[in-house]
């Protein structure tokens, strides 16, 4: 089907690194389009494709990363042909998986393998290892705004990258995202709605124009939360601009400390508090 298409493959065993060195690899074949996990993803974005990390039991993880589900891997062939993709890196944890799932995605057989020791040391590997071992992360090779939506509620940290492939050649900066599955014996995590008002709270304290919090409803669907404020505005101030610049701050506060992706923000102005003049 992908004939033209040049195809390398990324291999190593589960948590070894791969993910975390897959944009560096991709660089130095001049290669500009990953798959890793059920993701498509080109350059720093996500193109195609839905992680397998989301997966519900790490049976269906493999399903999912080997592209066994028809509705899923013609998502990504259907991209592979918008984008005229001319080559492409494969991640697994052995050779039968990156050709397998070169084999389901109808691409060309792979043309070089690069191996997780090639271009980490045992040390490094030990300590990736032994990361996901004991907190259950794993990286997806994105930044966390890519992904911060599909991965509403689960543990999600940036992690920025800057390193020198040596002298004269060009820096490699990137910047990943690291995630805890559902499946981590770890477990799921849930946030009171609670926390929610308590984080817009403290931005009242830090803002004049901004009396109290007088009620605070959460809704939260699958791919993040709505949340809906009443508040007591200070007299004085222009209301529509403090409520817009209100908003603009806890929805940056509640995505930056919950991990979850603020669908929306409504804030309603439900009274007008009139500070008490000072006797002189």
């Amino acid at each position: 089907m992908f004939k033209n298409i040049k195809v390398y493959a990324f291999v190593g065993p589960s948590g070894t690194g791969k993910s975390y060195r897959a944009q560096m690899v991709a660089g130095e074949k001049d290669v500009h389009f990953i798959i890793d996990d059920g993701l498509l993803i080109n350059d720093n974005q996500v193109i195609a494709g839905e992680s397998a990390k989301k997966a519900s039991t790490k049976i269906e993880t493999v399903k999912k990363a080997l592209f066994l589900h028809d509705e899923e891997k013609k998502i990504i062939q259907n991209a592979l042909k918008k984008y005229k993709v001319d080559s492409i890196l494969i991640l697994g944890t052995s050779d039968g998986m990156v050709e397998k799932i070169a084999e389901n995605l109808g691409l060309p057989e792979i043309q070089e393998t690069i191996y997780i020791k090639q271009v980490a040391t045992d040390e490094e590997m030990q300590t990736a290892r032994r990361i996901r071992v004991t907190e259950g992360k794993h990286v997806i090779p994105v930044p966390t705004f890519e992904i911060k939506k599909d991965f509403s509620g689960y543990l999600l940290d940036p992690l920025q990258i800057f390193k020198s492939k040596g002298r004269g050649e060009k820096p490699y900066i990137s910047e990943k995202s690291i995630i805890r599955p559902t499946f981590s014996y770890m477990g799921n995590f849930t946030i009171s709605d609670s926390v929610f008002r308590q984080i817009a709270e403290y931005q009242v304290n830090r803002m004049p124009e901004i009396y109290k919090v007088l009620k605070s409803r959460v809704q939260n669907y699958g791919e993040g939360v709505l949340i809906y404020l009443e508040v007591s505005v200070v007299y004085g101030y222009n209301i529509q601009t403090s409520l817009k610049e209100f908003k603009s701050k806890i929805t940056k506060e509640i995505e930056n400390l919950t991990a979850m992706n603020v669908i929306g923000v409504d804030i309603v102005a439900k009274n007008i508090y009139i500070p008490e003049k000072e006797v002189e």
